[in-house]
């Protein structure tokens, strides 16, 4: 599976942390490697059909699995995404 990351999103990630954002990142791709594994700090969105949420130390990332590809809708901290 591809990870896909819109330009609206890359924004967000430059608003982060350096480090921070290389994470979630990297997180992020793992998940596009093997998106039906286990994964520690994911969890489905209620109402939204194969979209998650996941956690890295204080920012989170919401995504969702479309045509083989993880798409990113959102990241940035866990006080604004999850709301």
């Amino acid at each position: 599976m591809a990870l896909i990351i819109p330009p609206h999103v890359a924004v967000q990630f430059g608003a982060m942390p350096r480090a921070d954002a290389q994470r979630l990142r990297d997180r992020l791709r793992r998940i596009a490697d093997d998106p039906s594994g286990p994964q520690p700090g994911v969890k489905p969105m209620a109402g939204a059909a194969a979209t998650f949420r996941v956690r890295q130390d204080d920012w989170r990332a919401i995504y969702a699995i479309r045509d083989g590809n993880v798409i990113v809708g959102r990241v940035g901290n866990r006080r604004e995404v999850c709301r």
